[in-house]
């Protein structure tokens, strides 16, 4: 039921683990897909790896900020951890990061022959300025594409980087380079907070926001992609549950990653997701991803099809959450008026804004024309 196909490869489900540390090595990798996963992204490969800076990982209760740039592991080193994952029976794709054409065609050339299934081009780290910049230029990206996809018979996929004018050109310039498809988003440069106690920030540097804070981003690339593109996508950016997996396949994702969930909560996270998943298109009467794949996207609209109709907020009959007054406090129009857990809007003040059909808990707000 929740088998996909990816990028020409067949997934058990959806789930991928994304490139990071809790896939460092051909240990990890082996844990993630114990655990259930679909498929998994070893951690970004380069030619010349550095020792690791400490602290490099901070996080809150939202998300995390990583500032690991990339595998500690040499390229020839994965020979070995490749071959552990697929003796473990996974489906394995080779992250590879360079700043070259030629430098990203001889990574993933390696990983190819180490036995990798798939490609994923990681050209837009945010801890890595240059990467950001190379990521925003689809002339680049085609010609690294390009390179890569010339030199390995394996597919090709590019993470790309919400952090760029219109993500859509470079998705369409990885597909006219023979792309086989996209991921996105990548981390998203930031802080993740200061101590105001010790004026220090969680990190001492810039660094890659990943986790609930990024996934309003990656919702909005993914469905970009899918209205402009035709070339398959896998959506990234804090997938936790099932039903955020369901949010990226809904605006038109074959497949997901999955990260800073397995980070925070365990690998066990994976198998949850993947039988809430099951459970819930069995529930639905769905018998396929497929099935479910762009059903938000077709509800999408540009501003100039959105309504302009007078619309107000009304109230459903149903009892209010116990000394909630979520409505009243957001109603910025002072259209809504509480007594005693009996709340009624003015028509007259409202003006169809929507707030607080989002801020009730109990859902007893509908915006009607």
């Amino acid at each position: 039921m929740v088998k996909t196909n990816f990028l020409g490869l067949e997934l058990k489900n959806p789930l991928i683990v994304s490139a990071g540390p809790w896939n460092r090595d051909g240990g990890a990798l082996v844990k993630s897909i114990n655990a259930g996963a679909g498929a998994v992204v070893t951690e970004s490969v380069v030619s010349d790896t550095l020792l690791d800076v400490r602290p490099r990982i901070a996080c809150d209760d939202k998300g995390a900020q990583n500032i690991r740039l990339y595998s500690d592991i040499q390229i020839e080193g994965w020979e070995r951890e490749i071959a552990l994952a697929k003796n473990a029976g996974g489906i394995v794709i080779g992250s590879v990061s360079a700043q070259t054409p030629s430098e990203l065609a001889y990574l993933a050339s390696k990983m190819e022959r180490y036995g990798c299934d798939a490609i994923e081009l990681s050209v837009s780290n945010p801890a890595m300025e240059s990467l950001e910049v190379v990521a925003s230029h689809p002339d680049v990206m085609y010609e690294m594409t390009k390179e890569v996809v010339s030199s390995v018979k394996v597919p090709v996929m590019v993470k790309l980087s919400q952090n760029t004018t219109n993500i859509a050109t470079v998705a369409k310039a990885v597909k006219a380079a023979g792309g086989a498809g996209v991921s996105a988003i990548n981390t998203v440069r930031g802080i993740l907070g200061v101590d105001i106690e010790t004026a220090k920030p969680a990190l001492s540097t810039y660094g890659g926001i990943s986790g609930e804070y990024i996934r309003p981003l990656g919702l909005a690339s993914v469905a970009t992609i899918a209205q402009t593109v035709d070339i398959p996508l896998c959506g990234i950016g804090g997938v936790s549950s099932a039903e955020n997996a369901l949010e990226y396949i809904m605006l038109g994702a074959s497949a997901v990653q999955v990260g800073t969930a397995v980070m925070r909560e365990g690998y066990e996270v994976i198998g949850k997701i993947a039988r809430d998943l099951e459970n819930w298109m069995e529930i639905h009467g769905y018998d396929s991803v497929e099935q479910v794949r762009g059903k938000a996207l077709r509800n999408m609209k540009s501003f100039d099809e959105m309504k302009f109709e007078p619309a107000v907020s009304t109230v459903e009959d149903m009892p209010c959450v116990d000394e909630c007054n979520r409505c009243y406090t957001v109603c910025v129009y002072d259209a809504i008026k509480m007594n005693e857990n009996n709340v009624t809007v003015d028509k007259n003040e409202c003006s169809g804004c929507g707030l607080c059909t989002f801020a009730c808990p109990a859902r007893k707000l509908r915006l009607k024309w």
